[in-house]
């Protein structure tokens, strides 16, 4: 069983802390409204909600906070309409875990939450939802198969220094095979490397821009994602240069079975022969420090 360090964030929402991976589950500077923000009203979902069904894809489901936003965001504004979550997920101990931590969602939402985390599926007149456990480079491909399409898809594994087998060219095509036509994926990442990932799987992608005045260190919140160009805010100048830097090399993992230290090898090798400008020579024309 994984030890799960809680720790406050700025909202009043708590999130945990993973030894193993060496970072937070979520931004410090607020759990709740991370999940909030860059996930439920990034893709979409109050617009969404006046359909009669949303289907939801959450990888790295983790502590639920994503899909209880979603579930929030939909119910308050279309009660009666029918959810299908899906959540990937490594550890079945961090959502039970989790269950004690929990921000003050509503009833209807923590009833989903709780059904997950102890028996990893939940039935009712307008939700149905499922919990599967495992590496979500295999769990993933099944679900592929299976011609599921998701509305909204949640990319939220750690970061791709920590976890690059969920940021990877390969795994990144297999999850765009389950969005949908005019579904919405959405991730906290700016990383170079995940952008070039998403744009070899074949999507558009737009830019998460901060709301408040920020460094020049502190450009995006986030990356949207779509099959269409159309609804997104699209990458600055500054943005779509550092794609073409060694840092846009993505991460690749042929055969979706690789360590993360093979995964990061292999990168670091492309990296070194790479004619590509460097990173630091981008972020100093930019003047970002």
């Amino acid at each position: 069983m994984g030890v799960w360090l809680p720790q406050p964030t700025a909202d009043g929402s708590t999130t945990f802390f993973s030894a193993e991976f060496g970072e937070s589950f979520h931004s410090r500077t607020g759990a709740q409204q991370e999940a909030l923000e860059k996930f439920a009203i990034a893709t979409a979902l109050e617009e969404k909600s006046q359909r009669s069904h949303v289907t939801l894809l959450d990888i790295c489901y983790g502590l639920g906070y994503n899909t209880a936003a979603a579930l929030d965001v939909i119910w308050q504004r279309h009660p009666h309409c029918h959810i299908t979550v899906v959540g990937l997920e490594l550890d079945a101990t961090v959502p039970v875990a989790a269950i004690a931590i929990m921000p003050p969602w509503p009833e209807s939402v923590l009833e989903v939450l709780r059904a997950l985390a102890h028996h990893h599926r939940y039935t009712t007149a307008n939700c149905q939802a499922q919990l599967c456990l495992g590496d979500a480079r295999q769990t993933i491909q099944d679900l592929a198969a299976s011609g599921f399409q998701a509305d909204a898809i949640f990319l939220d594994p750690f970061s791709p220094q920590r976890c690059p087998q969920l940021w990877s060219v390969e795994f990144l095509r297999v999850v765009a095979r389950c969005l949908a036509p005019d579904g919405y994926l959405a991730t906290y990442s700016r990383a170079a490397a995940v952008r070039s990932a998403l744009l070899a799987a074949g999507l558009h992608i737009g830019t998460l821009p901060l709301r408040a005045p920020h460094a020049p260190h502190e450009w995006s919140q986030g990356t949207i994602a779509r099959w269409q160009s159309s609804g997104l805010i699209p990458l600055s100048a500054m943005e779509q240069e550092h794609l073409q830097t060694r840092a846009g090399i993505p991460y690749r993992d042929p055969c979706l079975i690789d360590t993360p230290q093979q995964i990061q090898a292999r990168r670091y090798a492309e990296q070194q022969t790479s004619g590509r400008e460097s990173t630091s020579q981008w972020r100093r024309r930019w003047g970002i420090y």
